[in-house]
C-alpha cells in the first residue's frame, strides 16, 4: 500500500516455548485453589474474591517479529485493584492505526467459568495446553501480519481492516469450554470477513477522488504523517475526516477506518509513477546528483537571500527536471527552498542588527572621547603659546578651520563673561 515491498516475518513459538525443548523458558506460578474463589454474599467488595483472583496467564506476540509465547503474571505482588501487568499493549488501547514500537501485543486468557450447577470455577492452563493454543493460533497470527500495512521505506506496521479482522478471529480462537472431565477444548479457528463498517482509507479515496488533495503527490513523509493523525474536536479523525472537514461532508456515524498513512503514501507513490519520492533537502544535499544541480544553478556571489519568488519558482523547474533524470520526485521543494531563503534572510537580518550593536556601541565610545578631546583642546588653545591653528588641528586630528572656529567661540566667551 505504500509503493514499497518489505519483507513479512514467519509466525512461530519462541525457543523455550515448546516441549521439544522442556518448556525451559516458561515459569508459570499458579495460586493454590484455595486462594482463589468468589464470595457473592460478602459485603464489602474486597472480600468477594480471594488473592489468588488476580493472577493471569496470557499470550504474546510480536508482530514485528511473527514471535508468540506465553507466561502469567505474580498475583503475590499485585495490588487487588491494579490491572495485571503484561508484557506488551492491549489491542483495545492500541486504537486503530500505526502500531507501537516494538509491536507488542498480549492477550489475557479467561479463567474464571461457570460449572453445569452454577458456581464459578477458576481454570490455569499448563505449559502444554498453552503451547497447543499457541500452535492453533499460529495461521491467525501469521494472517495479522500478513496483512498488516507496511509504510514508508522503513516499513512501519499500520493496522488495516483485514489484520484488525485476523486480530478479532485471534481472540476468539483463545476462548474455550471444559468438558466433564475438566479437559479444555480451544475454540475453533475461524475466518471471517472483514466487517462492512470496517473501511480501508484506499478505498474511501478511490470513492471520492473529488475529495483527495493534489498537494499530496508532493508532500513529505512528516506532511502525510501529520494529515494521518489529524484529529477534530468531534467527529471522525485522519484522512477521511480531514478531507470532508472543509468541503463540508458529512460521514455517517458507525464506520471505523483503517490505513490512514498507507493510503497517503499509496497516492502519492503513484502520483510519482516511476519515479522515487524523496525529500528535496536530502536530495539536494546529499546526492551526488543533487549536490551538482545545486552548484550549478548558484550564480557566484549571489544569495538566495537576495532571490525574489520568481526566481526560486524558476529554480524549483529546474531541481524537479534534473531530480526526474535521476530517477527521483522531489517532495516538499517549495516548502523547502522558501525555508532556505528565509534562513538566509534571517542570518543577514542578524548581521544587520550585530552591525547595529557595534556602531551603537562605537558612537558611545566616540562621543566620551570628542569630549575629552575638546576638553585638552580647549586647555591648549587657552595658552597662547604661539602655536597657529595648523599646528594644533595636526594634534587633534581636526581641520584648521575648525580649530579657528574652536578659538573665536573661546575668546567670544571670555569677553562675555563680566569683569570680576
Amino acid at each position: 500500500m505504500s509503493g514499497t515491498e518489505h519483507t513479512r516475518p514467519t509466525a512461530h513459538v519462541v525457543v523455550g516455548y515448546t516441549p521439544q525443548e522442556g518448556f525451559v523458558a516458561v515459569q508459570l506460578s499458579p495460586p493454590p485453589q484455595e486462594y482463589v474463589w468468589h464470595d457473592r454474599q460478602a459485603e464489602h467488595r474486597q472480600e468477594r474474591f480471594g488473592p489468588g483472583n488476580r493472577y493471569q496467564q496470557w499470550l504474546a506476540v510480536d508482530l514485528g517479529t511473527g514471535a508468540i509465547w506465553f507466561g502469567d503474571t505474580d498475583w503475590r505482588t499485585q495490588d487487588g485493584n491494579a490491572v495485571p501487568r503484561l508484557p506488551g499493549h492491549r489491542r483495545a488501547d492500541a486504537g486503530d492505526g500505526a502500531l507501537p514500537s516494538p509491536a507488542v501485543f498480549a492477550h489475557p486468557l479467561t479463567h474464571r467459568t461457570t460449572d453445569e450447577q452454577g458456581a464459578d470455577t477458576w481454570r490455569f492452563f499448563t505449559a502444554e495446553e498453552l503451547y497447543a493454543l499457541a500452535l492453533r493460533i499460529l495461521p491467525l497470527l501469521q494472517r495479522v501480519i500478513g496483512s498488516l500495512h507496511r509504510v514508508g521505506p522503513a516499513g512501519d506496521p499500520e493496522w488495516s481492516a483485514e489484520a484488525a479482522t485476523a486480530w478479532t478471529d485471534l481472540e476468539q480462537a483463545c476462548r474455550y469450554t471444559l468438558d466433564a472431565t475438566g479437559t479444555v477444548s480451544w475454540s475453533e479457528p475461524r475466518t471471517r470477513p472483514v466487517p462492512g463498517r470496517w473501511v480501508e482509507v484506499a478505498d474511501f479515496l478511490a470513492r471520492n477522488p473529488e475529495l483527495c488533495d493534489p498537494a499530496w503527490a508532493t508532500a513529505t513523509d512528516a506532511e502525510l504523517d501529520a494529515y494521518a493523525a489529524w484529529e477534530p474536536d468531534s467527529g471522525y479523525g485522519g484522512v477521511p475526516g480531514r478531507m470532508c472537514a472543509p468541503a463540508g461532508v458529512r460521514i455517517e456515524e458507525g464506520y471505523t477506518f483503517y490505513g490512514h498513512r498507507a493510503a497517503l503514501y499509496a497516492y502519492r507513490a503513484a502520483a510519482c509513477g516511476d519515479l522515487t519520492p524523496v525529500e528535496a533537502g536530502r536530495w539536494l544535499q546529499t546526492s551526488d546528483a543533487g549536490r551538482r544541480t545545486w552548484e550549478s544553478a548558484k550564480v557566484v556571489g549571489a544569495s538566495l537571500a537576495d532571490a525574489t519568488d520568481c526566481v526560486l519558482d524558476h529554480l524549483a523547474e529546474t531541481f524537479r527536471g534534473a531530480a526526474a533524470d535521476d530517477g527521483v520526485a522531489l517532495t516538499g521543494l517549495t516548502a523547502y527552498l522558501w525555508q532556505q531563503r528565509a534562513a538566509e534572510r534571517a542570518a543577514v537580518d542578524d548581521t544587520l542588527a550585530a552591525t547595529g550593536e557595534e556602531l551603537k556601541r562605537l558612537e558611545e565610545v566616540l562621543k566620551e572621547v570628542r569630549l575629552v578631546r575638546n576638553t585638552v583642546l580647549t586647555r591648549v588653545i587657552s595658552w597662547t603659546d604661539g602655536r597657529g591653528d595648523e599646528a594644533i588641528a595636526r594634534l587633534a586630528a581636526m581641520s584648521p578651520v575648525a580649530v579657528a572656529e574652536w578659538r573665536e567661540r573661546l575668546t567670544a566667551d571670555r569677553s562675555a563673561q563680566p569683569e570680576g
